[in-house]
């Protein structure tokens, strides 16, 4: 396949991913925000299950050096973001009174370089089974990210029209990150081989950051956690499965 085709191809079914999680908003009533919480388990075990399993040993057996400080600033840059985020790159919706006002444009910006940093690693002249493996994780984890920011959006007062434009920012921003980087390597020459691993220990980070925050978090009750344990046994299972393919 050629890289052209490739990348078009990813972008596109990460586009319309995030598209139509999002517009699930409408249909998810108040009662149903459990399936949301197990969802959010799933891609939090999921997310961990191949870091563990297929990321880190990527990035720890190529040739480049002092790849774990990019992974402490992956981790750092997702601790840093969560000051504007609020922990909505895990579901956290944090609305504490009716009258609260938050700026949904912040939000914004928060997940989208969230966004855009997860995308960057996704450069398709290298080691396509890591690529695939990424982009899963990333689908996985953006269709609770999209149903809690559109949920957000909406929350803060804008309108139906103004939530679908910054959603489809929001869903634009990992095609931009992969198409940055294969622009940089394209006018750099630079090594890909050092390029992503870099980038991919930094995405290593995020998703450490992101995943444990999901999986510490404590439920309502104790049904809900015995639900969650099994959830995240089957996002580790699938991630495993993913592994040996």
């Amino acid at each position: 396949m050629s890289p052209f085709l490739y990348l078009t191809g990813m972008s596109v079914l990460l586009f319309v991913t995030v598209m139509i999680s999002g517009s699930l908003i409408f249909f998810v009533k108040s009662g149903d925000q459990k399936v949301v919480k197990l969802l959010l388990a799933f891609s939090g075990a999921f997310l961990i299950g191949i870091s563990f399993l297929k990321l880190i040993p990527e990035i720890y057996t190529s040739p480049a050096k002092n790849i774990g400080l990019f992974v402490l600033l992956g981790f750092l840059i997702q601790l840093v973001l969560e000051l504007i985020t609020e922990g909505a790159e895990h579901g956290h919706s944090h609305i504490h009174s009716e009258g609260e006002k938050v700026s949904p444009f912040l939000l914004l910006i928060g997940l989208s370089i969230h966004s855009f940093l997860e995308g960057m690693p996704i450069v398709s002249s290298f080691n396509l089974a890591i690529q695939h493996s990424l982009v899963i994780g990333i689908i996985i984890h953006n269709i609770p990210i999209s149903l809690t920011l559109m949920s957000l959006f909406l929350h803060f007062g804008c309108t139906k029209r103004k939530a679908f434009i910054y959603l489809l920012v929001f869903a634009l921003m990992t095609p931009l990150g992969s198409l940055f980087s294969t622009l940089v390597l394209a006018g750099t020459g630079e090594s890909v081989s050092i390029y992503f691993n870099y980038i991919m220990a930094v995405v290593v980070g995020i998703f450490l950051h992101v995943s444990t925050s999901i999986l510490f978090e404590t439920g309502e009750n104790h049904q809900y956690n015995l639900q969650k344990f099994f959830t995240v046994c089957i996002g580790i299972l699938v991630a495993f499965g993913l592994s040996i393919l």
